[in-house]
């Protein structure tokens, strides 16, 4: 019960109103100024790694996938997220893909009947799900099961521990955490390989700033 409640709130800035501040002030602003990660970066990521038969999964806003371009032209997206308003909200934004919407929770086992995917990506969730790394990277084990064998599971997180951070990020992660907003009081980056090593092979990592970029890739 306790762990369904952290992950409410870390749900709470998800209203309606703040995603329509989302991109503005946190994809700007503290990623780039407080965070030290621009948007850019990630999108790099995304770059490199999507596929043409992709979920997404915590879609926020749909920023990354509409600046995005696809290996094909008629992509198959699908995007899976607990909280409706950014389903609602990430499928207006992609309309022109047609994406496949799916309402679940990361941290149980997901079942729902869709054919699985080359690229998986989790982008700024982790920090956010109760519990602390390696033990909330359970999510991998449920999302590697969504992966074709080969295919890449990609994405980024705010650590709080083991990273270049600095006294204006340590002070608005402090906030974020006592607001329950954010739970990564306990995340470092030695837990971040240490669960993406125990379920990926060719795991890479990049660190910018406070931001852990990375990717691994299913067992064939």
């Amino acid at each position: 019960m306790q762990a369904a409640k952290q992950e409410n709130l870390g749900q709470a800035a998800f209203t309606k109103k703040g995603l329509a501040l989302y991109d503005a002030l946190v994809l700007g602003l503290v990623c780039r100024l407080i965070w030290r990660c621009p948007s850019a970066r990630v999108l790099e990521l995304y770059r490199k790694h999507l596929s043409g038969n992709h979920l997404e999964v915590g879609v926020g806003t749909g920023y990354f996938l509409d600046r995005s371009d696809f290996p094909t032209g008629r992509p198959r997206v699908a995007l899976l997220d607990l909280n409706a308003n950014c389903l609602d909200r990430t499928a207006r934004r992609i309309a022109r893909y047609a994406p496949e919407v799916y309402q679940a929770n990361v941290l149980a086992p997901i079942t729902i009947e869709a054919r699985r995917f080359d690229s998986v990506c989790l982008n700024y969730v982790l920090h956010c799900l109760p519990g602390a790394l390696p033990g909330k990277g359970i999510v991998f084990e449920h999302l590697k099961a969504m992966l074709n064998p080969g295919g890449v599971l990609f994405g980024s997180t705010v650590l709080r521990r083991g990273v270049h951070g600095n006294v204006p990020a340590d002070m608005f992660m402090q906030f974020l955490n006592a607001r329950r907003l954010f739970c990564n009081e306990h995340d470092e980056l030695d837990g971040l390989v240490h669960t993406l090593e125990q379920h990926l092979t060719d795991v890479r990592i990049e660190v910018v700033g406070c931001v852990a970029l990375f990717s691994g890739r299913r067992i064939p």
